[in-house]
């Protein structure tokens, strides 16, 4: 019995188990807070028979509850009539109550309608009151919109395009978000691109203006730049004289003497004038608004074309440099020419250099260095062109100093001109040139308007003035009263004079080329070696070759010559006190005057034997013998006293030769010598030539008589001594031929002839036997010809054998003389 209480005991613990979980399910049924599906879920199992008591546990659960509801009502039915019997009675009241409720309702509405109305309005007031602070706000949303783009168009009209652009950065970043609901907005929006192009055209349209401007105000900027330069560099000049009072001096030194004092009111004077216009000096910017290019970058950089705007400028720029380098064709004809052409590229490089440290990185300095170096290439090229056109002297100088301001305000502004002074020397030696051929026309025109005279001075203060212009001295002269005269001609002190001209013009070039003293006193004494030795000589040579010049003119030169081969050291003096240079100094050149000079000489003796001949040729050409007389007239002929008396004055000419000093007189009596030997051999010559002319056929011995009478003043000329210094019968033996060979036919001595021939001690041994041939048979035809009666008679017809058979014989030793050579 126990152990079978025992084997329930977990059935029966089952069973309580599930009762217990059908009556947990039914609970939360009841309950409908929770969900059914787990509750049902949990009924449905898979136990047996779970559903059925399910249910029995369903309907004992419903009946427990109807039994409670039915205990209820019983409670409460009693309370439940009453409540209904009350209410009956409420009933009567209640259909009353509703009639004054219905009258009353319908006296309200009556009363109410106007209520209503005013309701309504005011409903609708503060609908439209709502609705106006609904736009009042979207309108102070769109009104700032609104003005910025109102600010916007007022920036386009008034060109402020920068302001404008940060206005629209403005409108699209802050504004127009807050109301981009809005049609406005979006046409806003729209719109804001395309103003953007516009300003970008606009300011691009400005910045092509800006650089035609610049292009046609780029010379007065230069000029301005280069003046302003100019300016400051005299200024410095003026200051570093003022401490070098001697360097001022030495520098002007033979011409007008500056005082000290002078100096001082002088640069005071300087310093007042630049105060005055201190106020006025002009820079690009004030000349040139820079504000297109200021503001086209700025655009361009806001918009993110900042490259694009620095490419395109510089390419115009690139263009611009150019036009600017391409010279006019006419540049070289006057300084304004060239003046026009240096300011334009100044003011293209100042434009350069302002936008340079104005602009970040709009122009750089390598950008303009190699644009600096492709100009520089091409105004060498251009100077180097222009300049060899240039003939005057004063065009280049004004040139040279063009180049040295243009290369000083460039310089300046920090570009490199070593290659424009490089220049100036190629210009400096084509300048000499210029100087040259200038100088050669003015020592043509002094030559032209000498006369080729002594200088007569009246008395000291005429004196005085002649060797203030030309270093003479003679202490002999100095000894003699006035009147006197200066051995030299007029063109010697107007040529000195010129050549310190000539030497101050070469220094004006060399002034500001940034060289050494010794540099330009080298450059200077080279210029004037130059000057002396080929323009100087080459004019005093054809001055002597000139038809014009007669035997006294070419005197006077060779005096005019000596005088200024002596004034060269004082040349030299001169050289070296206006560049206070010593002439000690090693490397000082010298003047090559003398050897110029000496040459001149040279060539006027020579000109003058060449003269002299010529005329002797003259007088020879109007000689008119009778060479068929039967006798002489008994003096000579009156062509050849002429020229006689010509010789002997010509040759009292050279008593004026310079004989100062044992030099000159040695030299003077050389020429005089040898001028009157050359005149006696050449008229002695000429007169042989006319006795051996082919021409002249036939000679009568009347001629030969009258010819003799002709030598024979030739003979006493020379015997008269013309010019003192000849030795014994020197100058009588240039007619030593033609006596012996008229002596021959004079006494007619053949037989002596032909027996001394070729023995030094023979009298007629300057007779050739082919001249005494050639003139014997002259007279021998004459013979013939005139003498037709002569075979009749016997000395006639001796003479004539005599004359054939001396013929014949001086034919054997001619032809002997022609074998042997």
């Amino acid at each position: 019995m126990a152990r079978k209480s025992k084997s329930n005991l977990p059935e029966l613990y089952l069973e309580e188990n599930k009762d217990q979980i059908y009556e947990n399910a039914l609970a939360e049924i009841q309950s409908f807070e929770l969900p059914l599906g787990t509750t049902l879920r949990s009924v449905y199992d898979d136990q047996p028979n779970a559903h059925q008591r399910f249910m029995e546990k369903l309907d004992a659960c419903i009946r427990n509850h109807d039994r409670e509801i039915e205990k209820m009502c019983n409670f409460h039915h009693q309370g439940f009539v009453d409540a209904i019997t009350e209410l009956l009675k409420v009933r009567a009241d209640a259909e009353k109550l509703k009639v004054q409720v219905t009258d009353t309702n319908r006296r309200l509405q009556d009363a109410g309608k106007e209520v209503i109305a005013q309701t309504e309005e005011i409903i609708r007031c503060r609908v439209q009151q709502r609705n106006i602070t609904t736009v009042v706000e979207k309108l102070q949303l769109c009104l700032p919109v609104l003005e910025m783009y109102s600010k916007l168009k007022e920036q386009m009209n008034v060109k402020r395009y920068y302001s404008a652009l940060k206005t629209m950065e403005q409108l699209e970043n802050l504004y127009l978000p807050r109301v981009s609901q809005y049609r406005f907005c979006q046409i806003m929006i729209e719109n804001l691109p395309k103003l953007r192009e516009e300003i970008k055209e606009i300011s691009m349209s400005d910045l092509k203006d800006f650089l035609e401007s610049i292009r046609k105000h780029s010379d007065r900027i230069g000029e301005t730049a280069m003046k302003q330069a100019q300016q400051q560099k005299t200024f410095s000049t003026a200051l570093q004289k003022q401490n070098n009072v001697n360097y001022g001096r030495n520098m002007h030194l033979g011409r007008s003497r500056i005082l000290e004092s002078k100096n001082e009111i002088t640069l005071k004077r300087m310093f007042e004038e630049d105060d005055e216009h201190e106020e006025e000096v002009l820079t690009a910017q004030d000349l040139v608004d820079f504000s297109p290019v200021y503001r086209c970058l700025h655009i361009y950089s806001v918009l993110g074309d900042g490259e694009i705007f620095e490419n395109y400028y510089r390419k115009q720029r690139r263009k611009q440099a150019r036009l600017v380098l391409q010279p006019q064709s006419s540049m070289h004809e006057t300084v304004e020419g060239y003046r026009r052409y240096f300011s334009q590229i100044v003011g293209f490089f100042v434009v350069e250099d302002h936008i340079l440290h104005v602009t970040q990185g709009l122009v750089t300095r390598t950008y303009t260095d190699e644009l600096w170096n492709m100009a520089l290439s091409k105004i060498i090229a251009v100077l180097r062109t222009h300049s060899s056109y240039c003939s005057d002297p004063d065009l280049v100088l004004e040139l040279k100093n063009l180049i040295v301001v243009f290369a000083d305000t460039l310089q300046g502004y920090g570009f490199p001109v070593n290659r424009l002074f490089d220049l100036l020397f190629e210009i400096r030696d084509q300048y000499n040139e210029t100087l040259l051929k200038k100088w050669s026309g003015l020592f043509r025109d002094i030559f032209e308007a000498d006369n080729y005279s002594p200088i007569p001075v009246a008395n000291e203060e005429e004196y005085k003035i002649v060797v203030s212009k030309f270093p003479f001295q003679d202490p002999e002269l100095d000894k003699q009263s006035f009147p006197k005269k200066l051995p030299m001609s007029q063109s010697v002190p107007q040529i000195y004079i010129q050549v310190k001209e000539f030497i101050y013009a070469s220094l004006k070039f060399s002034e500001s080329l940034h060289r050494s003293s010794t540099e330009i006193d080298d450059m200077l004494r080279k210029s004037t070696n130059l000057l002396l030795t080929r323009t100087l000589s080459s004019c005093l040579q054809n001055l002597i070759k000139k038809p014009h010049i007669g035997l006294t003119e070419l005197v006077q030169i060779i005096i005019n010559t000596t005088h200024l081969e002596q004034a060269c050291k004082y040349l030299e003096d001169f050289i070296s006190n206006i560049t206070n240079i010593s002439q000690v100094t090693v490397h000082t050149a010298r003047l090559y005057g003398l050897s110029t000079f000496k040459d001149a000489r040279h060539a006027a003796e020579g000109e003058i034997y060449t003269k002299l001949n010529q005329k002797i040729d003259e007088f020879i050409q109007i000689a008119d013998y009778d060479w068929t007389m039967s006798e002489s007239d008994g003096r000579a002929s009156g062509y050849l006293m002429d020229l006689i008396n010509f010789l002997r004055s010509t040759f009292q000419v050279f008593t004026h030769l310079p004989n100062n000093n044992n030099d000159h007189a040695a030299m003077s009596g050389k020429v005089a010598q040898t001028a009157c030997m050359s005149a006696c051999q050449h008229l002695s010559t000429s007169l042989m030539q006319m006795l051996l002319d082919s021409e002249l056929k036939q000679i009568s011995m009347g001629a030969i008589q009258q010819f003799n009478l002709d030598v024979i003043q030739c003979e006493l000329f020379a015997s008269s001594e013309p010019v003192p210094g000849f030795q014994g019968d020197t100058l009588q033996l240039a007619f030593i031929d033609l006596r012996q060979l008229l002596d021959l036919f004079m006494v007619w001595d053949w037989s002596t002839y032909l027996a001394d021939y070729g023995q030094a001690t023979s009298k007629y041994l300057r007779v050739n036997p082919s001249t005494a041939l050639t003139l014997l048979e002259k007279m021998k035809d004459f013979s013939k010809k005139n003498n037709i009666f002569a075979q009749f008679r016997k000395n006639d017809r001796d003479k004539q054998k005599l004359i054939e058979t001396v013929v014949k014989q001086l034919r054997s030793l001619v032809n002997g003389m022609s074998q042997h050579t």
